[in-house]
């Protein structure tokens, strides 16, 4: 089996037992029809000499076998009288040479005789032997020919009729028959033999040359599989040629599936290098914003160690300390909340009233920033989702937020609440360019740009996760966030299961 694993071996030996099969069939077909035709041929020549056996002309027997004056009842062998044909197979009364002729009466001995060649190519006449009468005698008189093997004399087609007083028999050597058809089926065996060399020797280079295409798209899978994967960035421009990707035949879609294979593995590759330099972002980012309070921490303790009696050194070093403290632990379980959520871990599903937890969350957004223009827009009827309460608000808190610190003074926040989810509007600046495409990444900070109306940074303490908390909890929920901005027009489109 392993000697015909290709696809090649395996093409050319199906190939080459068809053709063998269909030769044999052939072959087969044409030795029985020739060995019909023949036979029928044959048949009809033992019907003629048994017809002209018994119409003989009155006083014409068969013969008493004495050889030497019975040559002259089939003619003298001169030709000259038209009784010879000249070959020296057929007498005047037309009877072939190798012909048996028997007469098998009811009461008496049976007689034969055998037409044979004799010297100078001249007919002559013989006794049949007794075991040649006796398998003789054996043939029904039905009027069909059969076949029988005689002592001494071989196969024969023979005949016999039914007479008043016994049967006649006439017959022919099918050995002309036999040599025929033996000589036929070798040269169909021979011509067989040279059509599955050619068939074996043509079909291989024919499949070859077809399966040369895969050839190609193996290499190019080869090529690829060559290529450094594990880590860093990957070029993977490596492509089924043009020319080998047409679906319409099989390698070609061999070809376009490949290339389509490779085109998802470098965008998946592509998406792999962009997480790994996130993770080291966040790290980097993470690291940052946990070191500036530490910090702090640490050079306030040191101020209240070296002035131990300074009791307003001491305070405000402990105030400084709760504060960085409380700042961290608030990264501290952004970050946590984060990994929960990425791990997939569920939420609470029940009736949540958004109604309800816009109307709280505006009104806390109009104490702490005053100088804002805050309207909340809300249906006739209420709006009911189903969620987290507590991320749900949460959600809406960092929103209304990230609109209060990175918009100026007066700019005017709408929120509008709708069937299945609600959105934050405001006129302010807007996010730049290049971070509204990644605003939902974490510690993607709009601090540059977004800045409060009095120049102040407008994140003293932000850590660039607000945004991502609101994308990973309004996934959490199966719902969706997308963001529009344009100077003057920012829009924050949150749709939650109802």
């Amino acid at each position: 089996m392993k000697r015909f694993a290709s696809l090649t071996s395996r093409l050319v030996v199906t190939a080459v037992a068809l053709v063998a099969l269909v030769s044999l069939l052939i072959g087969a077909t044409t030795a029985l029809a020739m060995h019909g035709y023949l036979t029928d041929r044959l048949d009809a020549e033992v019907g003629a000499s048994l017809d002209r056996t018994l119409h003989r002309p009155p006083g014409e027997a068969v013969g008493d076998g004495d050889g030497e004056g019975d040559r002259d009842r089939y003619g003298d062998g001169g030709g000259a009288d038209g009784d010879w044909d000249g070959d020296g197979r057929r007498g005047g009364l037309g009877i072939e040479v190798g012909t048996v002729l028997a007469v098998l009466p009811d009461t008496g001995d049976p007689e034969g005789t055998l037409i044979s060649p004799g010297d100078e190519g001249l007919p002559f006449r013989s006794s049949l032997s007794g075991p040649a009468l006796a398998g003789l005698a054996d043939v029904p008189a039905d009027g069909e020919a059969h076949s029988v093997d005689l002592p001494r004399l071989g196969h024969y087609r023979v005949r016999a009729e039914d007479l008043p007083d016994g049967s006649v028999v006439a017959g022919l050597p099918a050995n002309d028959v036999d040599d025929t058809l033996a000589s036929l089926v070798g040269l169909e065996a021979l011509l067989g033999l040279l059509g599955v060399l050619a068939a074996a020797g043509i079909g291989t280079y024919v499949v070859r040359r077809q399966l040369r295409p895969l050839h190609e798209v193996a290499s190019t899978a080869h090529s690829v599989a060559a290529l450094p994967l594990a880590a860093g960035e990957i070029d993977l421009s490596e492509r089924v040629p043009a020319h080998l990707t047409d679906e319409r035949t099989e390698v070609g879609q061999v070809g376009a599936a490949l290339n389509a294979l490779l085109t998802h593995v470098e965008s998946s590759l592509e998406a792999r290098h962009r997480s790994e330099q996130q993770v080291r972002q966040f790290v980097a980012d993470a690291s940052h914003e946990l070191r500036t309070p530490l910090a702090t921490i640490a050079g306030y303790a040191e101020l209240a160690r070296r002035r131990p009696d300074d009791d307003l050194a001491v305070r405000t070093a402990l105030g400084k300390v709760e504060e960085e403290s409380g700042r961290m632990t608030t990264l501290v379980e952004d970050l946590l909340l984060l990994a929960r959520l990425d791990s997939g871990r569920p939420l609470e599903r029940k009736p949540v009233d958004l109604t309800r937890l816009l109307l709280e969350a505006v009104s806390d957004a109009r104490v702490l920033a005053p100088d804002h223009r805050w309207r909340l827009e809300l249906p006739e009827d209420g709006v009911e989702v189903c969620g987290d309460e507590l991320r749900l608000h949460q959600v809406v808190t960092n929103l209304l937020t990230n609109a209060r610190k990175y918009t100026p003074p007066g700019t005017t926040v709408t929120v509008r609440a709708h069937d299945g989810g609600f959105e934050v509007r405001d006129d302010g600046p807007g996010f730049p360019p290049d971070l509204a495409g990644h605003a939902f990444e974490r510690f993607a900070r709009g601090d540059v740009a977004r800045t409060r109306g009095d120049g102040t940074d407008a994140t003293p303490g932000g850590a660039g996760l607000g945004l991502a908390l609101v994308h990973a909890i309004v996934t959490a929920h199966g719902g969706s966030v997308t963001l529009t901005t344009t100077p003057g027009d920012t829009t924050l489109a949150v749709t939650l299961p109802r």
